[in-house]
């Protein structure tokens, strides 16, 4: 008799993905997705026979993140201890992995609503009605935060402020490498 591989083992990279989305923090959102499972487990039944379980736990994770959140579980104490432990260095010499964590680096520092509208559609790759019904927003706002985002993306990439006017001090920096102005 050949057990059947369970359906969750195929869901823990993407609630993963999305935890750290709407965390920016990989051990807290380790902790959001177990919370999840477990969540998940103790409420099973509530899943409708036949249904996808991914949008039910997504739905769930999403209501976890909020639930901590509005409760400020450890907000300034995770806060401190970044800044403490994780100076702003770079260790990689190579300049696409500089420009990658700097990239990185931007879409965290997104506004929440952009980022989680941009994890979800570009990363989880939802259509924007799933992400609507998911964040409880229309399609055309979950379009318009991704678009707003992509643009913020594009501009600091750009080296520009959202106004498209050039910053005196460009947003990506090379250490060690080779502009392109040079």
């Amino acid at each position: 008799m050949t057990r059947q591989r369970d359906p969750i083992l195929d869901l823990l990279t993407p609630l993963r993905r999305y935890a750290f989305a709407l965390t920016r923090n990989r051990a807290e959102a380790d902790d959001l997705v177990q919370d999840t499972l477990l969540r998940g487990h103790e409420q099973r039944r509530q899943l409708a026979p036949g249904k996808a379980p991914g949008p039910w736990l997504r739905a769930i994770l999403r209501n976890r993140f909020l639930d901590r959140r509005r409760q400020g579980l450890a907000d300034s104490t995770r806060e401190a201890a970044y800044a403490a432990l994780n100076p702003r260095v770079v260790d990689a010499p190579q300049d696409s992995a500089l420009r990658l964590a700097q990239l990185r680096r931007a879409f965290l520092d997104l506004p929440d609503d952009q980022r989680e509208a941009l994890e979800l559609v570009s990363i989880e790759g939802l259509s924007y009605a799933e992400a609507g019904a998911l964040t409880g927003v229309s399609p055309g706002t979950v379009m318009s935060r991704v678009s707003r985002a992509r643009a913020r993306l594009r501009a600091f990439e750009d080296g520009t402020g959202n106004d498209g006017v050039a910053d005196p001090k460009p947003a990506l920096k090379l250490v060690g490498g080779h502009d392109a102005e040079r």
